[in-house]
């Protein structure tokens, strides 16, 4: 026994040395399964929920929701938790949201310190930075921005709810809304989310200033801060921005269009309101998850609209998940580049790598491989409910957004399973895509090529 145990356990350390070397979205996905379990057994607690305990299925479901930053729930997190429930919810927002970009950065810089020249250039193309040493730098740049941001936002939110409900519950209010909004969690304390303040200046200014520049990314957010000037900023902030802007313009003009006289929606408010009601539905579905107008009594095209909102999400390296702006724009540009008969994909006179334009092709089908197959399982599972309902809910936990149409605490166990399973690999799937298909992969041997018939 005492002859072969020490080179037993040599051997399994030398694995366990491998599998953190070598698989980083492994690490990822456990360390976030397991950040799921130990805040589903916290949530379960009698101290979590006045009067009747939680069960451990919907303990776990608010778990997941709020590690994955989405926002769907299963209970009323205002009235069916605690302050300490509330308070675990939250932390628990923070370290899915926070936690994810500074797992991701540490995770690569410790690849790039073990595989030299190799995995500095891991470092360079799966966090956008010039060197490891900016990733130290990121590291300490998002917890400054990210508590300054939400403690400035808590601040300005104040002055509307410290009135309203009181200095210590509207301090709580402040602070539980500027941390979700965010960290683009799109958890809230009241059902019907924030609604009573659909026209409401700064609210509304407020909160979606949190979460677009929470779902900007933190490579873009560093970027601006050093530069200051549009042109001189890097390709991909460019590129973000842009996106950014034309994909929450265009949807506000579309939502007014849509919406304008529907008497659910934003015919029953003032004129000035409803400006700002379509506002704040075009940006929310970038992963935000909060909303002002009642999601399930929208329009059909404006449902349709939010889907593929949903489906793009937020920016790289950011609170925000979907496939992100920045790979729906370098996608939308090859296509250009393809049908105007270019060989290189181009943007603000620079080319786009080659090894980017397949990457995002790659997210995107996997996304939409994953995406399908849960739609297909929640259609099965949830019969008695309307397709188009269970197909939104199934958009928003892939996007982790969080926007529901009402109908996640009408789902069978086995549909919040599958809820439970597109938010999980709706956050965690595209970084680890982007710590897989950023490894270069370097073909020994050449083929032929042939043409094949497209389309």
């Amino acid at each position: 026994m005492r002859t072969w145990l020490p080179g037993l356990r040599g051997r399994a350390s030398r694995q366990l040395r491998r599998a953190w070397r070598y698989s980083p979205p492994v690490i990822l996905a456990a360390s976030f399964a397991v950040l799921i379990l130990l805040g589903a057994l916290l949530l379960w607690t009698p101290w979590a929920s006045p009067g009747q305990d939680l069960g451990f299925w919907q303990a776990l479901f608010t778990a997941c929701s709020a590690v994955t930053v989405t926002g769907l729930v299963v209970v009323d997190t205002g009235t069916d938790l605690t302050l300490f429930g509330q308070a675990v919810v939250l932390v628990l927002i923070h370290l899915g949201g926070l936690g994810l970009m500074s797992f991701a950065a540490l995770t690569v810089m410790a690849l790039g310190g073990r595989f030299g020249l190799r995995g500095q250039r891991l470092v360079r193309e799966a966090m956008d930075q010039t060197s490891p040493g900016d990733v130290l730098i990121l590291v300490r740049y998002i917890a400054i921005l990210a508590l300054s941001l939400e403690a400035l936002g808590a601040l300005l939110l104040a002055f509307v709810w410290v009135p309203e409900m009181g200095l210590a519950q509207g301090l709580w209010f402040s602070v539980f809304h500027a941390v979700s909004a965010f960290n683009n969690a799109g958890f809230g304390l009241l059902p019907e989310s924030l609604s009573p303040w659909a026209g409401q200046p700064l609210v509304n200014g407020v909160i979606t200033a949190l979460f677009i520049i929470g779902g900007l990314g933190f490579t873009v957010l560093m970027d601006l801060w050093r530069q200051r000037r549009f042109a001189t900023l890097g390709l991909h902030s460019k590129l973000t921005i842009t996106g950014t802007l034309v994909l929450a313009l265009g949807a506000w003009l579309l939502i007014l269009l849509f919406e304008w006289r529907n008497g659910e929606t934003l015919g029953a408010l003032p004129v000035g309101d409803r400006i700002w009601a379509a506002w704040f539905t075009a940006v929310t579905p970038r992963t935000a998850g909060f909303n002002t107008l009642d999601t399930g009594a929208l329009a059909l095209p404006t449902v349709l609209l939010m889907m593929f909102l949903m489906f793009i999400g937020g920016g790289s390296n950011s609170t925000a998940s979907g496939i992100k702006v920045s790979t729906f724009m370098v996608v939308m540009l090859a296509t250009r580049s393809f049908l105007m008969g270019r060989s290189q994909t181009t943007a603000f006179r620079r080319g786009i790598a080659l090894s980017s334009v397949f990457r995002a092709h790659a997210v995107v089908v996997l996304s939409l491989m994953l995406l399908m197959l849960g739609n297909f399982l929640l259609v099965i599972l949830e019969p008695d409910l309307r397709a188009l309902d269970v197909l939104f809910e199934g958009f928003s936990a892939f996007g982790t957004v969080g926007l529901s149409r009402g109908v996640t605490t009408e789902m069978s166990a086995g549909g919040q399973g599958v809820l439970m399973f597109l938010m999980f690999v709706g956050r965690i799937g595209p970084l680890a895509l982007a710590f897989s298909l950023a490894r270069p992969r370097d073909a020994k041997v050449r083929y032929v090529e042939n043409q094949v018939q497209i389309g």
